[in-house]
């Protein structure tokens, strides 16, 4: 008697821990996504200055996280990945509303220091109202890169209520958000290799993307999620060894 006292209560243990991890990673993996950059945004708030960080990541996160939010409603998945995709969404938008005020703010010190005249409205603003592909993503105003997300998430929404029944559209559209996350930091690295340096970029927000990748495709690979997700994990992680070797190959971002 004692010993079948002792396994339930030993199965009763281990079924507490498992529960635990269970939450444990899927907490992780809804608010990990977005902890690599709180670095980068303090340091934007703190310097004014959001030349060292490349807006396009947040168009590769924001196009990858709603195409996952689509995704999602023609074929379900874990629930935690569409909670994160949700909060990496706002999260985006944040940090592209702080660039475009501190962006903002700079113009109008150079036009001060250059003595320019008349104010404001001599300044050269760019908007989604006046297309134009030689300032796509480089808009003046936030509320430009809103309706551009509006626009892509009703177009998305669209297609999906028309080719929801074909298989090979919904996995299509799997393929296309992992693959445009797994990219994401891609621009960053350009944007490094172009300039030779990786001053301005914030390498606690690399270093907390390879962690966070690293656990991510662990975490598509246990819980067993459409094969698109761990291959795009894949790559991000490549991508994100790839931005570290570059704090050591330009001498003049080598870490103290």
């Amino acid at each position: 008697m004692d010993d079948a006292l002792s396994e339930e209560l030993g199965a009763a243990d281990e079924y507490t821990l498992t529960t635990f991890l269970s939450w444990a990673s899927s907490l992780a993996m809804i608010f990990g996504g977005v902890v690599p950059y709180i670095p980068q945004y303090a340091e934007i708030r703190r310097s004014e200055n959001a030349e060292g960080f490349s807006l396009y990541v947040c168009f590769a996160l924001l196009i990858a996280n709603t195409l996952r939010i689509l995704f999602w409603f023609g074929r379900g998945f874990e629930l935690p990945l569409l909670i994160q995709s949700v909060i990496m969404n706002f999260a985006m938008l944040a940090m592209i509303k702080l660039c475009v005020d501190v962006k903002n703010k700079t113009i109008v010190k150079l036009s001060k220091d250059r003595h320019f005249t008349g104010g404001a409205s001599n300044l050269v603003h760019h908007t989604l109202r006046d297309f134009d592909l030689d300032f796509f993503w480089q808009w003046t105003d936030f509320q430009s890169y809103v309706e551009c997300m509006l626009f892509v998430t009703a177009i998305g929404s669209a297609a999906l209520y028309v080719f929801s029944p074909s298989y090979w559209f919904v996995e299509g559209l799997g393929l296309f958000a992992v693959l445009s996350e797994s990219l994401l930091g891609v621009p960053q690295l350009l944007r490094n290799f172009k300039q030779k340096s990786t001053e301005g970029m914030s390498v606690n927000m690399v270093l907390m993307w390879t962690s966070g990748d690293t656990f991510k495709t662990c975490y598509f690979i246990v819980k067993k999620v459409p094969k698109q997700f761990p291959a795009g994990a894949i790559m991000q992680v490549i991508v994100d060894i790839l931005i570290m070797m570059q704090v050591f190959c330009f001498p003049s971002s080598r870490p103290a």
